[in-house]
């Protein structure tokens, strides 16, 4: 039997001191979002009870990532990436339950990869961070491959709904009396209420999954939606260009509905690239100055309103709008 020297066992005690190399399990994967929204507090005091409930949410929630945001009209905030709809909805319940936090939560957003002209790949998470036109050679959105098991009765509803998110039916199969459909489309497309429309057409009965397929290149605009002439980033939103229109009609008209009244007329407007394609305007209020004449010569009457015409230029000039949370929602309900 060979003997053990003292060198042996100083070469043991050695190597079992190593670090031992960690491999991750064969197919594991990291988690990656791709569905970002920006949290914002009501009060900008409430910032750091926001960062810190959202460190201690990503504790026990390894999908969970952030980062810091700035918008000069919400103030510091934080841009948080999800897996999907049902996780921001839950993250979002437990930070105003758990925390008791009033948070405002722009429309959620996917992220889309951008070459410039210089060669350059970009990733952006949200509309306000797309560099300007002319610097960009190709903007490529992401694409899944979907599922949708419906009861045949309601397979033509389907379809439709798939078609009007840009969307393509890749494969129809029957399982005894339901019916199974494949199709692709754009992520960004199904982020606002596609899984409503797609219970509302069935009845309740279609349920629906998908996984991400890839990246694809698409004529894609931002449009920019404009408050009394200033430009809100957080409303900003990418849409393929045959949609900008509309879209942005949509969108004004229902910003209409939330932003309140002021004492000076408000434009809201949509633009692309400084081009307006949509307005509406908010009348003001107005005080009837002419209640106390009775009478007398007409001009008197015209000078009063004219004097009135007057302070409401001058209030729009320097007059501040206040924009409600639920503006910064309305793209999460479409007509």
């Amino acid at each position: 039997m060979p003997s053990v020297t003292k060198q042996d066992i100083y070469d043991i005690i050695i190597e079992m001191n190593q670090p031992i190399p960690l491999r991750p399990l064969p197919g594991y994967k990291d988690v990656q979002p791709f569905v970002y929204a920006g949290f914002f507090p009501v009060s900008n005091e409430d910032y750091n009870d926001l960062k810190e409930a959202i460190e201690k949410l990503s504790l026990s929630d390894s999908a969970l990532q952030f980062e810091p945001e700035n918008s000069p009209v919400l103030g510091f905030g934080v841009r948080i990436g999800f897996l999907g709809l049902l996780h921001m909805d839950i993250i979002r319940e437990r930070l105003e339950r758990e925390y008791d936090l009033d948070l405002v939560v722009t429309n959620p957003s996917t992220d889309y990869k951008i070459t410039l002209v210089t060669g350059e790949e970009i990733d952006i998470k949200s509309a306000s961070e797309m560099p300007e036109v002319t610097k960009i050679a190709e903007i490529r959105e992401p694409w899944i491959n979907g599922e949708i098991v419906v009861p045949q009765d309601y397979i033509g509803a389907v379809i439709q709904l798939i078609v009007s998110k840009r969307g393509r039916q890749k494969n129809l199969s029957y399982i005894d009396e339901r019916a199974l459909i494949s199709f692709e489309a754009p992520l960004a497309n199904l982020l606002t209420d596609f899984y409503d429309q797609l219970k509302s057409v069935t009845s309740g009965y279609g349920s629906f999954n998908y996984e991400l397929a890839d990246y694809r290149a698409e004529d894609l605009v931002r449009v920019d939606f404009y408050v009394a002439g200033e430009m809100v980033d957080a409303l900003s939103v990418m849409c393929h260009r045959s949609e900008s229109q509309s879209l942005g009609r949509e969108i004004t008209k229902k910003l209409k509905e939330v932003v309140p009244r002021q004492s000076f007329q408000v434009s809201l407007q949509a633009g692309i690239n400084g081009r307006f394609i949509a307005r509406e305007d908010i009348s003001a209020y107005r005080k009837d100055v002419t209640a106390k004449l009775y009478g007398g010569d007409v001009s008197r009457r015209k000078k009063l309103l004219a004097k009135q015409a007057k302070g409401k230029k001058r209030m729009k000039k320097f007059g501040n709008v206040e924009i409600p949370s639920e503006a910064f929602t309305v793209m999460l309900k479409r007509d």
